[in-house]
Formats: structure tokens, sequence, C-alpha cells
């Protein structure tokens, strides 16, 4: 028996922090080790966030105001819940460019069905939306696992279909969100907005189905290497399948709980979603390769790009100013994450502590 900590098949037992007999590991070194994967995403965006609010109470101390930070967490909550679904999508070494279709599409038909204000209507009108985006999420994963059509292809497909689709319901018109709804999602649960709740819940129920759970761990290794999970009796389709459901029914969540907070959304709110999603994910380190994922680290950056924008309008820079910015801090992401260095050097990839192999049924 080994003791806590120790690797399988280790010479001796360490914690991973401090020196160890034999390796000379330095305790810089094993602090890097214990913040590699997940952990070192969510802390290097965790400081940049903490550094952003920083920033911006020097420039402009009324966008970290009480009242200005009660005002931004609502949509920061709605972002990391849409940067939780791409999370899952990218996971499988994809990317999903159908953000804009589920989540405009969601808006309209909730704010069409549930325009008598009733909660039956409500209640019917909120499954509906989801039950779509269940169902497009669905037919692209196919298309992507067994077509192997590209995911930026499959998933910019679904999207114009949304888009029509979206047009042809609203038939161009916005419509007032219901009071029943607003009065829900609008509300607060214990001084919490419900959309941060929101968010915080999904954020750790995914979290911990992806890390604790034997399907979790599998789908990991799926996205890693689907290869690999073939030669071991793994059927990556279903996995696949689940990835790109799971994240449009998010995208559905985030477009309803948009509609709860805004009087009268607009048909094409899914728009402003689609990079800042994809650049939570990276910021956050999640790889674009597939494999392994941090939704902490996503709901994050959610923040932290929320943050960006609302600093950029407080300052009076122009919507463009605010894209600019995004697309940089996306290419700053992946040029972190992958190890990139000044000098053309690459860093050295974080080792980690070898897990136990995933059972197969």
């Amino acid at each position: 028996m080994t003791s806590h900590g120790q690797s399988a098949g280790g010479p001796a037992p360490s914690t991973g922090i401090g020196p160890t007999p034999g390796n000379g590991r330095s305790t810089a070194g094993g602090l890097r080790t214990a913040l590699s994967g997940r952990a070192r995403g969510a802390v290097a965006i965790g400081i940049a966030t903490v550094v952003l609010f920083l920033i911006s109470a020097v420039l402009a101390p009324q966008s970290v105001s009480g009242g200005a930070i009660s005002a931004m967490l609502p949509f920061a909550a709605i972002l990391a819940v849409v940067a939780i679904g791409q999370t899952l999508v990218v996971q499988q070494g994809g990317i999903d460019l159908s953000v804009p279709g589920v989540f405009s599409l969601s808006v309209v038909v909730v704010t069409k069905l549930a325009s008598s204000g009733t909660p039956g209507a409500i209640f019917l009108a909120v499954a509906a939306a989801f039950l779509i985006a269940a169902v497009a999420g669905a037919v692209s994963g196919f298309v992507v696992a067994r077509l192997n059509v590209a995911p930026i292809v499959a998933t910019l497909g679904m999207n114009a279909l949304l888009i029509g689709a979206t047009w042809a319901v609203s038939e161009g018109a916005a419509r007032r969100t219901p009071t029943g709804l607003s009065d829900v999602i609008g509300s607060t649960l214990l001084g919490v907005p419900v959309t941060v709740v929101v968010a915080i819940v999904l954020t750790v129920v995914v979290g911990v189905v992806v890390r604790l759970t034997p399907t979790g761990r599998i789908f990991e290794a799926v996205g890693a290497n689907p290869r690999v999970a073939v030669a071991a009796g793994i059927a990556p389709l279903r996995y696949t399948l689940g990835a790109y459901s799971v994240a449009a029914v998010l995208y559905a969540v985030a477009g309803v709980l948009l509609t709860g907070i805004v009087n009268t959304p607009g048909i094409s709110e899914g728009n402003t979603y689609l990079l800042p999603s994809v650049a939570a994910v990276v910021l956050g380190g999640t790889s674009l390769l597939g494999g392994k994922g941090s939704v902490l680290a996503s709901l994050i950056a959610a923040v932290f790009f929320t943050q960006v924008d609302r600093l950029a309008s407080t300052l009076g820079l122009a919507y463009g100013w605010q894209i600019l910015i995004q697309a940089l801090a996306l290419g700053l992401g992946v040029a972190f994450h992958s190890g990139f260095r000044p000098g053309g050097k690459r860093r050295a990839p974080a080792v980690e502590e070898p897990r136990k192999p995933v059972e197969v049924a």
C-alpha cells in the first residue's frame, strides 16, 4: 500500500511539495507541479482577474463600485453558462460556432410562446427552448462524430439553420419578456442574483461529473485521444453527442437567463457570446486539442471578460475596441497555455501525478 500522495510504483513517499531524497526536486518545482493542469489555469485567470479589478479601480473607479459590480455579475454569469458548454465541446477536441443560433432562437422561442405570461406557458416555452437546443446539439455531435465533418463546418452550418429559424419564428420583431419570467430570474436568492446562483450550481455540477465520476473520466480520455479510446473498446459517439447536446442546452439556459433580465431582448442577442465564450475557455486553460479542462477557470474567465467590457464602456471605448481586446486576450491565452515563451522557446509541459486507469465495464 502506498501512502497518500505517493504515485504507484514510486520509490518513496512524497507530498510533491518539499524536496524528495534522490530526485533533487526543490520546493519551487513541487509547487509548479502542484499548480499544473487545471489548477494552474484557474489560478492564472484568477490572478489576472484580480489585477484587472485593481486596474479598473485606478482607471475608472465607478466601474468597480458596489452598484456596478451588482449590475455586471448577472451578465458574467450568463457568459459563464455559455463558456461551460463551450468547455465541454472543446474537451472533445471541437469548437462550437452554433452559440449565436442556439442562444438567439431560445430567446425568441421563450418570448413568443410565453407571451401570455401564465406559469404554464412559461414552463412550456422554456422546455421547448431546451428541447430544440438538445436536438440541435445532438445533430451537430452526430455530424462531427459519425460523418467525420470538421466541428467548425458542422456547427457553422447548424448555426446558419438556427439563425434562419430565429428570423422565421420571430418574424423579425423582438418581443417583451413575460413578467412572470422576469420576476423569477430577475430576483435574488439570499441576496445573490438568481443568474449567479444558476451559474455557480452548473459549474459545481458539471465540474463534479467530469472530474469525479467514471463517466467524466472516460469523457476526458475520449477527448484526449479518440483512437486510443476506440482501441480500449470505448465508443466515442455517445460522448461527442453528449458534449454537443449538453453544451447546446447550456446555451439555451443562458438565453433564458438573459431573457429574464432584459425587458425586450433582441433577436440577435447570441451574436455577442461566441468570441467571449471561446476566449473564456482558452484563457481558462482548456486545451483546444481536447482532454482536460476546467469549468471553474472558464467561469472566472467569464467574469474577467465581462469586467473588461464594463471597463471599456466606462472609459468610453467603442464596441470595436472591446472586440479587439477580447481577440487579443484570446491570442495571449493560446500563447500562454501552449507553452510559448519570448525568444522562441516553449515551456516544458507540466508533470502531473499518474492517475488510476479508467475501468470500462
